[in-house]
């Protein structure tokens, strides 16, 4: 058996910067909303898409471009809420994730309107189908007019690009062998390729092997296993959903 070593999991710089940022067909419509701050054509627009589609990167290039703060939703403060205008813009990050301050975001929009500020939520799910869940009328009628610019799932071409930057943020540099064999097998999505490249990473390391197509094969195949699996079997490590026996 291969001898494993203790591979600790550290976090991995993930550059937000606008040169760093991936375009595709799925994020075009949304890119081209940030870089046209501040010609916006409303004063609130709602980024929406799945877990690593790019709403944190899109936010994180508005908050540069135009001196904005970051803040959760669910962290909104009717008391705070003048504060965070102070530069003009803000970032509401999440909405509908842990809870909607309603009567602090309700202040809020009615300020930026009032003020002129630029505003941009980010959001899983569309604002309009969260105004369902509200108490609040006015709120919630905010909340159905408000302009939405939606990321897509990722095609193809930009994937690979992201899966290709990942492994670099990883001090990685994937071979053409390994790319065209992982792509085709990982979840179609940017979240779930994040996954199984931390995955490989950490496996690699704690197998003291290079990260090859030949290691990634009997990693995902080991994947898979454990994926049908209820229960661990004994003398098995599971890491992650992993199984190593």
């Amino acid at each position: 058996m291969a001898s494993r070593q203790l591979a600790l999991d550290l976090p991995h710089a993930d550059s937000r910067s606008r040169d760093d940022f991936l375009p595709g067909l799925a994020n075009e419509a949304a890119l081209a909303l940030i870089d046209s701050w501040p010609d916006w054509p409303a004063r609130a627009v709602a980024l929406v898409g799945p877990a690593g589609s790019g709403k944190s990167h899109l936010a994180a290039i508005f908050a540069e471009a135009s001196g904005a703060k970051l803040i959760p939703a669910s962290a909104l403060d009717i008391a705070a809420v003048p504060g965070l205008l102070a530069s003009g813009a803000l970032v509401v990050e999440d909405l509908g994730e842990g809870g909607v301050p309603e009567a602090a975001l309700f202040h809020l929009l009615n300020l930026v309107g009032e003020q002129k500020a630029g505003l941009l939520i980010t959001s899983a799910r569309l604002p309009s189908t969260l105004s369902e869940t509200l108490a609040t009328a006015d709120l919630a009628s905010r909340l159905r007019v408000l302009p939405v610019v939606r990321l897509g799932p990722p095609d193809e071409e930009l994937l690979a690009a992201v899966a290709v930057k990942l492994f670099a943020d990883r001090q990685i540099l994937p071979d053409e062998a390994l790319l065209a064999y992982l792509l085709p097998r990982v979840e179609r999505s940017i979240a779930g390729l994040r996954d199984v490249v931390a995955e490989l990473d950490r496996e690699a390391l704690a197998r003291k092997r290079p990260l090859t197509r030949a290691l990634a094969a009997e990693l995902l195949r080991g994947r898979a296993d454990a994926s049908d699996e209820t229960e661990p079997a004994a003398g098995e490590i599971v890491l992650n959903d992993l199984t190593i026996g």
